[in-house]
């Protein structure tokens, strides 16, 4: 017996999930640039930081960029680990 293509989700549906999922990453992206820049404007200007603290900062920061984007470690290791390496160097007089 040939039944019509009865599929759960139309094309309609699956556009506008795949545009949910478009919002819901770019909210996220959003997120992680205004954590990481807080994260580097904290280390260039809090004079009373030590560098292990902002050590700490920079691994923490890493912990929840991986977390809000699992599998991503490339991609933060060659955006962002050079921009905080830049800026240890900078801060801390660091060779």
């Amino acid at each position: 017996m040939n039944q019509p293509d009865q599929s759960p989700v139309n094309e309609e549906a699956v556009a506008a999930m795949s545009a949910e999922e478009q919002a819901e990453e770019q909210r996220l992206l959003r997120r992680l640039q205004m954590m990481m820049n807080l994260v580097m404007q904290t280390i260039a200007q809090d004079s009373s930081l030590s560098i292990d603290e902002a050590s700490q900062m920079i691994a923490d920061s890493r912990k929840a960029a991986l977390a809000m984007f699992p599998g991503k470690e490339l991609a933060y290791d060659i955006i962002w680990h050079p921009r905080f390496q830049r800026l240890m160097r900078e801060r801390f007089r660091i060779m």
